[in-house]
């Protein structure tokens, strides 16, 4: 997974052929660190997808004009179009990330 480095960067990404799955999250936030001890298996069975890393407290005002108000959120660009989201302020289980991800028609 990489790490976003700027705004021009996501700009750059969600622009790819491959889908790119952002995700939003903080180091503080409970509910992101609930995910990580499965985050890296998730990543390995989806390589469909390149998937990037969104710190939302050093990218806010982009979280704001992605409309992510909760984290983590994953949200699913191509060829400049969000294709798929999964956003909310709920803690989000392995099961219905996965389920996300799956259901996601490429």
């Amino acid at each position: 997974m990489r790490y976003l480095e700027s705004e021009d960067q996501f700009y750059e990404l969600n622009a790819q052929i491959q889908p790119v799955c952002f995700i939003f999250s903080a180091q503080w936030c409970p509910d992101c660190q609930y995910i990580q001890p499965f985050l890296q298996e998730i990543i390995d069975s989806h390589q469909q997808f390149d998937f990037v890393y969104v710190d939302r407290d050093q990218f806010h005002d982009l979280c704001l004009d992605q409309d992510v108000l909760g984290i983590p959120s994953f949200v699913v660009y191509q060829n400049k179009k969000e294709i798929a989201r999964f956003v909310s302020r709920f803690r989000k289980t392995r099961a219905e990330i996965e389920e996300f991800l799956d259901g996601i028609e490429l």
